[in-house]
């Protein structure tokens, strides 16, 4: 089985634009958004994903993800429920650990969120001088949530 362990962090600054080495533009829907079983669609760049999370406990969920054709994906776009989420995501490298930072657009602009993927919850990493506070157990912060309760609502 495929298990994500993820923990969530609000950014402070721009310091983290001097470590970002690649970015890709993420457009992305959701199928279901269902605690339990959320189904997501996503253009990554000239890739795109289908992807199946289980519900979180901690910062630890199942997750299954394929590569799909483009044409496919743009479909499967349509057929989503609740508006498309989309960002930038920009890889930053610190104490030999990759940070994703994302920074979103549209209705979610100034929401600017980092995540490291971890190999265990009890992992140690440094903290970065750019992250600000934990949001690993806010699901406002959640991406599916997101598309129907955008930041510039709150």
């Amino acid at each position: 089985m495929g298990i994500e362990i993820e923990r969530k962090f609000l950014v402070a600054g721009e310091g983290w634009r001097q470590a970002a080495t690649r970015q890709t533009r993420f457009s992305q829907g959701y199928l279901s958004r269902d605690p339990a079983r959320t189904v997501r669609v996503r253009l990554a760049g000239a890739h795109a994903f289908l992807t199946i999370k289980g519900a979180t406990t901690g910062a630890t969920r199942a997750e299954f993800e394929y590569e799909v054709p483009l044409a496919d994906a743009h479909q499967l776009l349509a057929m989503c429920d609740g508006p498309v989420v989309e960002k930038v995501r920009h890889l930053c490298g610190h104490a030999g650990m990759t940070w994703e930072v994302d920074e979103f657009l549209g209705a979610n602009a100034g929401l600017v969120v980092a995540e490291i993927e971890l190999q265990c919850e009890d992992q140690p990493f440094e903290r970065p001088a750019w992250l600000g506070e934990e949001v690993t157990g806010d699901t406002r912060y959640v991406n599916a949530n997101l598309a129907v309760r955008p930041f510039a609502s709150w």
